[in-house]
């Protein structure tokens, strides 16, 4: 196997958190002449065109989570379909090796993958390994962790890890490289609102109050961006719309949301791992949110590694009210030195070169076979 001749593998479910590692990923093999091919579920058909991969394969799959037997013994049988599909795809594609990035959807092509005996690589995003991979770590030849601490990787996962970080992608790369924003006391303030790629409820709901109970002053100064759900979105944009604000953009998703957080002097949103690697690539403050009731509270053990180096405000969403986050809003604007050292704090915590890691990972496995 020469580089030129490889195709590599890349396992990823269909929603931003595991596919835009992927992606990064994709565009750095193919960067080295590599082909690659892309096994997802469904939800990917909207970006299909978009992902660099030679061929793009579509697995059944399902999440066997939750109280009810019925669906749970559904969700096993959908997964044991896909496997047989994943069985079938990876004699015809016959890749040097497979990459997983975690979720149910990679199970069948990566458990397949092991027991054709094809060597496999985990990418963990999260500083908790999610059950996914946790399933699929003994039969890995390589894991590769997002965070440079990660819990919950089972005792029997022996094989060699290596710390790349989370790949970045390209527009991501692009708006790291714009610098912190000035920040005096009589500068606009720039927010910018997010909560993940389907909005937060929680957002539309505390963020407006505790802007509305900023004195006249600090609004007149702020220009806020913020992901709102689409069936909130009128209802909050009038309460802003009475605030006096410097500035106003709202919408359910925007596709240039690095370039937005570039321009930000603060991001208050969830603390997924893509959001929390972004946040310090650019070297941008926040406050973070994690999602709650997760089993593994991974987005809290993310959050909690900004939060350790004075990067990031990490607010368990119980706490998180209009109150609050007024406190912690006023403190900050009115202490413009504790925006900036926050995005020191950040900075340097960012990796760039995550993609061209995990590659050499990927790559250097395939050739031990």
């Amino acid at each position: 196997m020469t580089v030129r001749t490889a195709t590599i593998l890349l396992c990823a479910g269909g929603t931003g958190g595991h596919l835009f590692p992927a992606e990064s990923l994709a565009h750095a093999l193919r960067a080295r002449g590599v082909r690659v091919v892309l096994a997802t579920d469904a939800r990917v058909d909207s970006i299909a065109g978009e992902f660099p991969a030679s061929e793009i394969v579509t697995i059944a799959s399902a999440t066997p989570s939750g109280r009810s037997i019925v669906k749970r013994a559904g969700a096993l049988l959908t997964l044991g379909r896909g496997f047989g599909v994943a069985a079938r795809e990876i004699r015809r594609i016959d890749p040097a090796a497979i990459v997983g990035f975690g979720g149910y959807p990679t199970v069948p092509p990566v458990l397949a993958g092991q027991i054709l005996r094809v060597p496999t690589v985990l990418h963990e995003q999260n500083a908790v390994m999610g059950r996914a991979n946790a399933f699929l770590a003994r039969g890995a030849r390589a894991i590769a962790t997002g965070f440079r601490q990660v819990r919950g990787i089972p005792p029997k996962a022996t094989a060699p890890r290596t710390h790349t970080g989370n790949p970045l992608r390209p527009a991501v790369l692009t708006a790291a490289e714009t610098p912190y924003p000035s920040l005096g006391e009589a500068d606009g303030l720039h927010l910018l609102v997010f909560g993940g790629s389907q909005g937060a409820a929680v957002m539309g709901q505390v963020v407006p109050k505790a802007i509305a109970q900023l004195p006249a002053d600090l609004r007149a100064r702020l220009t806020l961006v913020q992901q709102v759900r689409a069936e909130d979105l009128t209802e909050v944009q009038n309460l802003y719309l009475s605030l006096g604000l410097a500035g106003l953009e709202t919408a359910p998703f925007f596709k240039d949301l690095p370039a937005r957080m570039a321009r930000s002097h603060l991001v208050i949103g969830r603390s997924g791992a893509s959001t929390v690697s972004e946040l310090a690539a650019m070297g941008r403050p926040s406050i973070l949110v994690p999602l709650p009731g997760a089993l593994d509270q991974d987005q809290a053990a993310n959050a909690a590694t900004l939060a350790g180096i004075g990067a990031a405000l990490a607010i368990q969403q119980s706490a998180f009210t209009p109150d609050r986050l007024t406190a912690e809003l006023l403190d900050l604007f009115t202490h413009p030195a504790k925006l900036t050292e926050a995005a020191a704090a950040a900075k340097s915590a960012g990796i760039h070169d995550a993609a061209e890691r995990l590659a050499d990972v990927v790559l250097e496995t395939a050739a031990r076979t």
